[in-house]
């Protein structure tokens, strides 16, 4: 079974985070949400999550993916995370999965990942890649980026395709009526 790391972090943008982990779980993925300070992080709209683990007790070793949800101070406080950014180095040189949405590719571009990487963010963020695009959804070999909450689904879906395949996607589209 494919396993799939999310990290949440105060401040972590909803839509997207949630988005990912249902459409993932629908398509049968192990996700685990791993909190960075705790078991209970709070979103940028103030909801409230229980995390799975702890991002400090999770193997990264263990997972195929690692996919990190927007925000704005989200991306800041993963970007200063250590664990953060030893788990996205290790899964980089390994070929693993990333995905990052929103703020989050500008966490990829300061660890360095982004290098010679087509990759899209959230639009105003831009400069801070190395080879933007306005693509809704980009993918560059293991690296998978998207925009903002509005892509969410889109960007869902393509990492299903990526870590499943495209027959799962075609049924997922059908239960959801997209």
């Amino acid at each position: 079974m494919v396993k799939v790391l999310v990290p949440l972090v105060e401040g972590f943008e909803e839509i997207e985070a949630i988005t990912i982990i249902d459409v993932l779980r629908r398509a049968g993925i192990d996700v685990t949400t791993a909190g960075i300070a705790g078991n209970i992080v709070e979103g940028m709209n103030r909801i409230r999550v229980y995390a799975d683990d702890r991002m400090i007790d999770s193997d990264s070793t263990n997972y195929d993916a690692i996919i990190l949800p927007g925000g704005g101070k989200a991306a800041q406080l993963m970007a200063q995370s250590q664990h953060i950014n030893l788990t996205l180095h290790d899964f980089f040189k390994k070929g693993k999965i990333i995905g990052a949405i929103c703020a989050a590719p500008t966490v990829l571009a300061k660890a360095g990942l982004l290098k010679d990487k087509r990759a899209t963010c959230y639009p105003g963020m831009e400069k801070e890649l190395d080879l933007p695009r306005p693509d809704k959804v980009m993918v560059d070999g293991n690296i998978i980026t998207s925009q903002a909450p509005g892509t969410a689904m889109e960007f869902a879906l393509t990492l299903v395709k990526k870590l499943v395949g495209p027959a799962k996607v075609e049924q997922l589209k059908k239960e959801l009526v997209i």
